[in-house]
């Protein structure tokens, strides 16, 4: 398996105008109506199991058996059956990221840029294609720093999936026009260390994502306050468990909160 997925890797550095050729997301998002996403069992063709590990990290899994882990540090190692196949990270704080990837791990993507220039990544793995929007974090003299973070982009089975990672201020238009439509996108929902509640309810709203996952939670008033916040545009679902399996048409009806049980 590896084998094939390595082989089937395509990396285009300069990716600034490949998306608008390449990706489908963006599209302009279709209303499929269809039913309520169903907990994961086996994985079928346009389908994607997503699952909360813990803190900032999601597990995507499709039907070829291809595992992205999201926000890895490592220190979640213990709760997958074995090492994703690739793995995004930021740097904002150590729990975002670490500087020694398990060598299983076929591709390690930093989110961050180097020397003041945003890294660059469009990654093609079979059917699944992984990019990203850098963006600028707090930190440094001048109090910004250039490019610190990245929303990672997972056009995966037949859904466009979003991560926001160590998000700390809103995108600005062109970051808007870069992610395009998304179905599913992960976020922090701290209000502090990263992107503030009313900024980030303000994003996820112009964003219009059918499904909503929150992250980085730092307890349940965090979390309560997010939710509140949500009520008016958003339905709010507690699960039953930390995973689900999602297609185009699974997608709720309505734009919806999941809230993994073990958030």
């Amino acid at each position: 398996m590896r084998g094939f997925i390595k082989g089937l890797a395509l990396l285009v550095a300069g990716f600034a105008a490949a998306p608008a050729l390449a990706s489908e997301c963006f599209q302009l998002a279709q209303n499929s109506g269809a039913t309520l996403y169903r907990a994961a069992q086996s994985i079928g063709k346009n389908e994607v199991s997503i699952r909360f590990v813990a803190h900032s990290s999601y597990l995507l899994e499709n039907a070829e058996g291809l595992q992205i882990a999201t926000d890895w540090s490592g220190d979640f190692a213990g709760r997958l059956d074995r090492a994703p196949d690739v793995i995004t990270m930021n740097h904002a704080h150590e729990t975002h990221w670490t500087a020694f990837p398990d060598p299983e791990i076929d591709h390690a993507l930093e989110g961050w840029g180097v020397k003041g220039k945003p890294r660059r990544h469009f990654l093609r793995l079979g059917e699944t294609l992984i990019r990203n929007v850098p963006t600028d974090i707090r930190g440094g003299y001048a109090g910004i720093e250039p490019f610190g973070n990245s929303i990672f982009l997972f056009e995966i089975g037949d859904l466009c999936v979003g991560h926001l990672g160590h998000i700390h201020h809103e995108p600005t238009e062109e970051q808007y026009a870069l992610l395009g439509r998304l179905d599913v996108v992960m976020v922090p929902v701290d209000g502090t260390w990263t992107l503030g509640i009313a900024e980030l309810l303000q994003m996820l709203k112009r964003l219009r994502a059918q499904v909503v996952l929150p992250m980085h939670a730092f307890g349940r008033y965090t979390l309560a306050q997010f939710l509140d916040g949500m009520r008016d545009n958003f339905a709010v679902e507690f699960m039953e468990g930390d995973e689900m399996l999602l297609s185009q048409d699974r997608l709720p009806d309505v734009p919806t909160v999941f809230v993994p049980k073990s958030l």
